[in-house]
């Protein structure tokens, strides 16, 4: 008799460690993760490639800023220099090789120290005594850039702009 009590027991045991097991199994955390990350990957992979297409537009910006500030640069080191407009065009649209497109406008601009404005070629004309010709070179830069990725609600390319204003050294 004690026998059938102890296998009734141990085939009782055993049939509520299965169902047991069966619960825990169905209850489990297992695939959640799986089914979360499948959710979740195109977002990501998503913002992964804005903040890449954002880096690519931020270092044109930077590069066509430059430019303005390069032919600036040559455009103030002399009288001379800063009425070559030509060369300091050549100059801020050299700088910016990375971008394509790349436009320059410069100009060239003469005030007297007494604070009127008036235009270089009548600049000693004009500033008498001892006043003195303060001169500014003024590079504008301007470049498209096309995104790799277009994005709705965003335009199909950027335009970025890009501007310097130096004094030309006396």
């Amino acid at each position: 008799m004690t026998n059938l009590v102890n296998l009734m027991k141990s085939d009782f045991l055993t049939q509520r460690s299965k169902t047991a097991a069966l619960g825990a199994w169905m209850h489990s955390d297992t695939g959640q993760a799986m089914v979360e990350l499948a959710l979740v990957f195109p977002i990501f992979i998503l913002l992964l490639i804005g903040a890449a297409e954002f880096g690519r537009l931020a270092y044109a910006a930077i590069e066509i800023s430059n430019a303005a500030r390069a032919g600036a640069s040559y455009g103030s080191l002399s009288h001379i220099t800063a009425s070559d407009l030509a060369n300091i065009r050549l100059a801020a649209t050299k700088d910016a090789a990375n971008v394509a497109g790349v436009t320059a406008t410069a100009t060239n601009s003469c005030a007297c120290s007494t604070g009127a404005a008036l235009t270089c070629s009548t600049a000693l004309i004009n500033c008498p005594g001892p006043a003195r010709i303060i001169e500014y070179v003024t590079v504008t830069t301007s470049g498209t850039v096309d995104p790799l990725f277009h994005y709705p609600g965003l335009p199909r390319t950027f335009t970025l702009t890009g501007q310097a204003i130096m004094r030309v050294e006396q």
